[in-house]
């Protein structure tokens, strides 16, 4: 079982994963690539990502604009587990 974050240790986190902001229950990261195929790549990336680690985020995709949503719904908040798939996100859209 994971164990929720308290206030405290979400900020001390959010540090770690400086494109991403909190929303309420959730951390949110929005960013825009070269093009539509481009932004598809890294969405199947991250869905690969996401299936080995048993933790899916919510993607929106608007044109080359992504946008991902990561809380432990099972939990009901944040966990160390939606800063872990946060830091392989962001080193996905880094290598694009």
């Amino acid at each position: 079982m994971t164990q929720l974050l308290n206030d405290s240790a979400v900020e001390k986190a959010l540090g770690t994963v400086p494109e991403w902001r909190r929303e309420g229950d959730t951390i949110v990261r929005t960013t825009e690539l070269p093009s539509f195929p481009a932004a598809i790549e890294v969405v199947d990336r991250v869905a690969e990502l996401a299936e080995e680690a048993g933790h899916h985020p919510d993607i929106d995709i608007r044109w080359r604009t992504l946008t991902f949503r990561l809380s432990t719904h099972s939990e009901g908040g944040l966990t160390e587990r939606d800063f872990a798939l946060a830091k392989q996100i962001d080193e996905v859209v880094a290598a694009r």
